[in-house]
């Protein structure tokens, strides 16, 4: 992956930006000792690593103001960081970039059930949105497999969904508003507690934007009233193509399940292994589960159970009880900690219509073969938002080269089939390269007129989401 020539004139002036930064914000909150910076060498995409100039870690929206502000005048990049989840490098810095973490901006701000928000810092954890607000019979909705440590922060950088996405939506259908700093320090309100502003959609422009836009300290969310119950039925098939049929045929027949999760042999394996949640012996593996009421749940359960047993499952297990749904979801909550164990894996993000799930599902075990790499499928398959896992061995020469090539190939298959590179991932820098494949150079340019609005400069988090040679001429003609 090759990455931008760092600024050495940047580089040359580090102890006197590292200076200036310890005159805006306490001490404690400013790393600069090589050995610390390490720490932020990465996100979750750990293949590739580059300890950035410092590290700073401000505590309110003034603070994070003052440094954008510095960064400006100085002209050094910034990149805004998370809780470091990212699988797509989206927080992988430059070696002359300043990262931006809002870990300790973590607080509840307001709530308002009357009028179903709360309004948080965005260092504060996916999960821990919820928690706040699960005693009034509360939740939020958005939940990524990784909601115990990802930040709101990164949900909205990168427009995070998660399992029960099919029936509420990604993040930009929970996010009502928020307060956001432009690279020059300006401080922006957008949206609010309210319906749907007028004029432009500047919130849906933020959401998914990966922070090339600004830094969101704070952002007011949509909380939801809890269901009076669920229940999921899990679904064993003889083949991938067989189980994303049927996930096909549930969708067509106008029931709207909370989540449909698969997984094909190679995780299930794995997590038997690894959780015991008691997966039948099975090529493919459905969970589907719906909510509401006991009559409206036995009802939908009555549908697609029977959509189900037209395509001859080897098993249909209904749950009776909590224990049971929790040992359900056991496995597919434990999946990707279980592939772990069995060796390194590259996690891709691409998402299909659902009518495409047997093709795609079958070219990529035929692809699997051809490059001789296995390949686990665990996924969102409500929405087409697939997750394949790449196996390879990182201490073996030239295999995660291989991993990335079979990885381009699946994203090219997911667009050529009308879909995208990425569900909620993002570019980062592990597709910017494939932006091509999606996008034609006026579509480029036009995302790339919208950066040169909101930072003209090109300072925040740069080398990512465009394709590289493309982002460093812009960037060199906005100098």
């Amino acid at each position: 992956m090759e990455m931008p020539t760092p600024n050495p004139d940047i580089l040359g002036r580090k102890a006197q930006i590292v200076e200036k930064l310890g005159q805006i914000l306490p001490r404690d909150a400013v790393i600069s000792d090589p050995a610390e910076t390490r720490a932020y060498e990465c996100d979750a995409l750990t293949a590739y690593r580059c300890p950035p100039l410092a590290a700073v870690l401000p505590a309110t929206t003034q603070e994070v103001a003052a440094v954008l502000k510095l960064c400006h005048a100085e002209g050094v990049p910034v990149v805004p960081r998370g809780a470091g989840t990212s699988l797509a490098g989206g927080a992988m810095p430059t070696a002359d970039a300043i990262i931006l973490g809002v870990a300790r901006m973590n607080e509840v701000l307001e709530t308002d059930y009357d009028n179903r928000f709360i309004r948080v810092q965005t260092g504060r954890t996916n999960l821990s949105v919820s928690g706040a607000v699960e005693e009034q019979d509360f939740f939020y909705a958005p939940d990524p497999s990784s909601q115990l440590a990802c930040a709101i922060a990164g949900n909205i950088a990168m427009n995070s969904g998660g399992a029960h996405c099919l029936k509420y939506g990604v993040t930009t259908n929970n996010l009502m508003g928020v307060t956001m700093v432009m690279m020059d320090g300006e401080v922006v309100e957008i949206g609010g507690a309210h319906l749907d502003a007028g004029g432009l959609d500047l919130l849906g422009v933020i959401c998914g934007s990966e922070g090339q836009l600004g830094v969101v300290t704070e952002a007011t969310l949509r909380i939801l009233r809890k269901p009076e119950g669920a229940r999921p039925v899990l679904m064993g098939f003889d083949s991938n193509e067989v189980a994303g049929q049927c996930v096909s045929d549930i969708i067509k027949s106008g029931i709207l399940p909370v989540a449909i999760e698969f997984m094909d042999r190679p995780c299930i394996r794995a997590t038997e292994a690894f959780a015991g949640a008691g997966y039948p012996d099975c090529e493919a593996l459905l969970i589907v589960e719906v909510e509401g009421s006991d009559q409206e749940i036995d009802a939908q359960l009555g549908r697609i159970v029977g959509i189900a047993k037209t395509h001859n499952p080897v098993e249909l297990r209904e749950s009776a009880s909590a224990d049971e749904s929790a040992r359900i979801w056991l496995g597919r909550k434990s999946a990707f900690g279980a592939m772990g164990q069995i060796n390194d894996y590259m996690c891709l993000d691409g998402t299909i219509p659902v009518s495409q799930l047997p093709h795609v599902l079958r070219r990529i075990g035929e692809m699997s073969k051809e490059y001789g790499l296995d390949v686990g499928n665990v996924f969102h398959a409500g929405d087409g938002n697939m997750h394949p896992l790449i196996l390879f061995d990182a201490n073996k020469p030239g295999d995660l080269e291989k991993c990335e090539a079979f990885g381009a190939d699946i994203l090219r298959l997911c667009v050529e089939v009308g879909g995208c590179l990425t569900g909620e991932h993002g570019v980062g820098i592990e597709k910017r390269d494939l932006m091509v494949d999606q996008y034609d150079p006026a579509d480029l340019d036009i995302q790339m007129a919208i950066k040169d609005v909101f930072d003209p400069k090109w300072l925040l988090n740069a080398a990512k989401v465009f394709p590289l040679a493309v982002s460093d001429a812009r960037r060199m003609a906005s100098q």
